[in-house]
């Protein structure tokens, strides 16, 4: 579904994406994990356009999308959950929602699932329900999250990609955050999760890639990183008594 192919981005003269090459298959979850720092986000807005690479290509659905302006892979159902969550503070609930939505692409409508709108959103956080005429700026930290969500989830995404959802969140709220990424899998939704939450994202991912100053270093199934007490420890940061059994995703 989406290949990246030695794709370079900088910020002026800082050369922040230096050669990354990753997958991502359809129907699955791929988790892009490192520090802070190392260019996770950086190549999450390439994804999208909002930070084009100058190198490289990036192709989604078998199409080369490295040039295009955001709107138009948004068009394309690529859908970013932005690192910060970024929802329009002096726009309420509804109006974030409203101002998202997009109906389902011909290949979406193709196949049995979720068309995603506005009472499906309601139906998955009620809360967003009762807090439908509050502006964004009114919301805690666990409700923007959800409305951030929200707002990538009515545009009816073949690709959502989440950039360090479970930042600044209570631990009870990344809970939450976790049994939906694995409700939305379940589903047939298409992820890209890029985190610094090593133990989050194993849990949920089918296949991660790590990355270590703007390069992916490291590209395993879950089981295999967690089994891997040297990557963990200097690239990820997990103290090296941590167990080493890849955490349940049901735990």
């Amino acid at each position: 579904m989406l290949n990246v192919t030695d794709i370079h981005t900088y910020y002026g003269d800082s050369h922040v994406l230096q050669g990354v090459t990753m997958t991502a298959e359809k129907g699955v979850v791929t988790a892009v994990l490192g520090r802070n720092g190392v260019g996770k986000t950086t190549l999450c807005r390439s994804l999208v356009g909002l930070t084009r690479a100058r190198q490289g290509r990036i192709e989604f659905d078998g199409t080369d999308i490295t040039a295009l302006p955001p709107h138009a892979i948004a068009a394309r159902h690529v859908s970013l959950v932005p690192q910060g969550r970024r929802v329009f503070a002096s726009l309420t609930v509804y109006e974030n929602l409203a101002i998202a939505s997009r109906p389902p692409s011909p290949a979406a409508s193709a196949r049995q699932g979720r068309r995603w709108d506005l009472p499906a959103v309601f139906e998955l956080f009620p809360r967003l329900k009762e807090r439908l005429n509050n502006r964004g700026n009114e919301l805690s930290g666990g409700e923007q999250q959800m409305l951030a969500i929200g707002r990538a989830l009515v545009a009816n995404p073949l690709l959502m990609i989440m950039d360090e959802p479970t930042e600044g969140l209570a631990p009870a709220v990344i809970v939450e955050v976790g049994r939906l990424v694995l409700r939305l899998k379940a589903e047939g939704m298409s992820i890209l999760l890029a985190e610094q939450n090593a133990a989050f994202a194993v849990k949920l991912a089918d296949y991660v890639h790590v990355m270590s100053k703007g390069r992916i270093v490291h590209s395993s199934d879950p089981a295999a990183l967690w089994n891997d007490e040297e990557i963990k420890t200097k690239l990820l940061g997990v103290p090296s008594r941590s167990a080493v059994d890849r955490p349940s995703a049901r735990g």
